[in-house]
């Protein structure tokens, strides 16, 4: 069994090798020692979000205070080519349900869209309370697949800061869209930048959206001949592109 995943703070682990102490405070300390049941000699990763992770054994541990040995080190790289999922807002949890899945897929930015179809309407406090939900759940997803590197969550799109964003230059821009020809399997994609893959809410995406995106530059492509919900076409798509790169 994989060892468990805890946390600390960016830049904690920088300089740190094989026989240097991590230590473990506060609400990781405890989860390691009341929930876990962490017992000295046992394995940990400990990582630091931002592609530092370490493989440790346990030499001391306390609700307040757990003292890890570094065995190796194994950080995980920036990507050159960034994979980021544009999720539209969805009822249900079915957005929730893609951030999880893309982020255990190894996605590596995740931006909330309030698309005109989107039942979900994230206004005022509703934003932030939104994003700290999203948060939780990368934080939950990052954890059980063991990324050292977490995917980072941009601040709520509208349909028109959306499409700016999809003119940015090093920026390759998909919409899935059930009506496109084109497959993304087949795509042409760049050795660096940031590819955008754009899901719309569970009633599509708009015809005025489709048109405002691809004049920015986005490129409609299909996955398959089925019609994917809005908590499954994202991390379909990652799959396929990861199965294009990164798992090859």
């Amino acid at each position: 069994m994989t060892a468990p995943l805890f946390l600390v703070d960016p830049g904690a682990l920088d300089g740190l090798g094989v026989d240097d102490v991590v230590e473990l405070t506060g609400t990781e300390a405890h989860h390691a020692a009341t929930v876990v049941r962490l017992s000295v000699g046992e394995e940990v990763l400990v990582a630091d979000r931002q592609g530092a992770r370490v493989l440790t054994t346990a030499q001391a541990v306390s609700g307040d205070l757990v003292r890890l040995r570094i065995a190796s080190r194994a950080d995980e790289p920036a990507p050159s080519l960034r994979l980021v999922l544009v999720q539209a807002l969805s009822k249900d949890g079915r957005d929730e349900d893609a951030v999880e899945a893309a982020t255990e897929l190894g996605v590596d930015g995740i931006i909330p869209w309030q698309a005109d179809r989107s039942i979900v309407r994230w206004k005022g406090p509703k934003a932030d309370k939104g994003l700290r939900k999203w948060a939780n759940v990368i934080e939950r997803a990052a954890k059980q697949s063991r990324r050292g590197r977490w995917p980072v969550l941009g601040e709520l799109e509208s349909s028109s800061s959306l499409a700016a964003r999809c003119a940015q230059e090093g920026v390759t821009p998909f919409v899935l869209h059930e009506d496109a020809t084109s497959p993304l399997a087949t795509a042409a994609l760049p050795s660096e930048g940031e590819i955008l893959l754009v899901v719309g809410p569970e009633g599509g995406i708009s015809p005025q959206e489709v048109d405002r995106l691809v004049a920015a530059g986005a490129v409609p492509v299909r996955l398959g001949t089925e019609v994917l919900r809005a908590s499954t076409a994202g991390p379909a798509a990652i799959a396929v592109l990861s199965a294009m790169g990164r798992w090859r």
